[in-house]
């Protein structure tokens, strides 16, 4: 049973179906642009280890910073992040001499220590989330993805008033357009929050695909899976956006630099030629491997059938389900219909473009409000969506009573 895969041709051909980075014309039209708001700057990058973070690192180092801090939770990813880019190919990075890591807390008093200490810096681009849908599923794991995508955030923007930089950028998701789920709508709230700031601070965000084979997706999973030799899981007529991981890194990249304060990009896809189930990739990716499916009717039978696999075995078990799960979207959107958008500025980016900053109140007020509910002895998750759908008009969240964790 073959288990190598070449994960960037797999990508390119099944996945994206781009052989071309999808922006490369955006970046060889701005080329100029690009170095001369990168060469020669002092960077931090907060959640660096990460997929998104550390290909936003690989894209930044093909110029020429002068400083380059990076800041994440993953001692161990750090790790991988700096053997990567000294062991890459000679030239490929421009790692400069001045080039740290730190296994810190960005919302710590120890950041702080290292921001005071490292910076002034001209680029800030923070990549620290928590992302997956799964996230939300009870009132613990809300605290603290909104403590994480939005009272931290606040913290570090009050620091950065003290010492603004150039180029401030907050990654957030395609989750936020009309989102379903706690997680989108705290990436939403995000992007309210750091909109107050845009006339101290130059501030832009991305909302962007899926990162196809990222860390924790279900794709990634699936290779995990086989490596382990259990089976798949996987829902079927869920559909998504996908871009590579090198395409994210390069869109953040673009997004921190090139956009004016309040700038909101995106990726422009098609929806009927991009936007692909995740069942399909689970099929391809299993006939790229030169197996296939052996079709399950419960968890059960997929794991009975997986502890039968052997090296020569071409038909691996999958469990195929219907989506059952709390804030599953059955589709992607980038923006809303009342969001004033420019579609020609850029080749394949576009922009959702926020003339005027959030109403500061309204959002300070319902920081404060979910402050007042995290304080309490006792709080349930229907307390903070309640307070989130009350700020957030068009959030309307899908409770089922069942979460990704209940699934393979």
């Amino acid at each position: 049973m073959r288990t190598e895969i070449d994960i960037d041709d797999f990508i390119r051909c099944y996945v994206t179906k781009r052989k071309d980075s999808l922006l490369k014309s955006d970046f060889d039209n701005r080329s100029n642009s690009l170095s001369g708001e990168i060469n020669g700057r002092k960077v931090l990058v907060i959640g660096g280890a990460g997929t998104i973070g550390s290909y936003y690192i690989k894209a930044l180092l093909k110029f020429k910073v002068a400083k380059l801090i990076v800041v994440d939770l993953n001692e161990n990813g750090l790790t991988e992040l700096v053997r990567d880019l000294r062991s890459s190919a000679n030239g490929e990075y421009n790692i400069p001499d001045d080039f740290v890591t730190y296994p810190v807390d960005f919302g710590s008093s120890v950041f702080e220590d290292i921001f005071r200490f490292h910076g002034p810096f001209d680029i800030v681009a923070n990549f620290a989330a928590l992302k997956h849908v799964r996230s939300g599923k009870d009132v613990f794991s809300i605290k603290a993805m909104i403590n994480n995508n939005v009272f931290k955030a606040r913290k570090l923007l009050d620091l950065l008033l003290q010492f603004p930089p150039e180029h401030f950028f907050c990654v957030s998701t395609d989750k936020a357009a009309n989102p379903v789920n706690v997680m989108g709508a705290s990436k939403k709230l995000m992007e309210e929050l750091i909109m107050c700031y845009s006339d101290r601070i130059p501030v832009t965000t991305a909302r962007f695909a899926n990162v196809a084979f990222s860390n924790g997706s279900l794709p990634l999973g699936f290779i995990e899976r086989l490596n382990k030799r259990q089976p798949w899981s996987c829902p079927l007529g869920i559909k998504r956006f996908f871009v590579s991981p090198t395409e994210a890194g390069e869109l953040c990249l673009f997004a921190s630099v090139m956009g004016k304060s309040g700038d909101i990009f995106f990726p422009k896809l098609d929806p009927d030629k991009d936007m692909i189930p995740f069942d399909r990739i689970a099929d391809d990716l299993l006939s790229y491997l030169g197996l296939e499916p052996n079709i399950c009717n419960s968890e059960d039978e997929a794991r009975a059938k997986a502890a039968e696999l052997n090296d020569s075995s071409v038909y691996y078990p999958v469990y195929f389900f219907k989506s059952d799960t709390s804030g599953e979207k059955p589709y992607e959107e980038f923006f809303t219909d009342n969001e004033e958008k420019d579609m020609s500025s850029f080749v394949n980016l576009g922009v959702i473009k926020n003339e005027g900053i959030s109403d500061k109140e309204e959002v300070f007020s319902i920081l404060r409000n979910l402050s007042d509910i995290f304080a309490k002895d006792s709080i349930d998750k229907d307390d903070i969506v309640t307070a989130l759908m009350k700020y957030l008009p068009e959030f309307h969240h899908i409770e089922k009573g069942k979460g990704l964790d209940s699934h393979m």
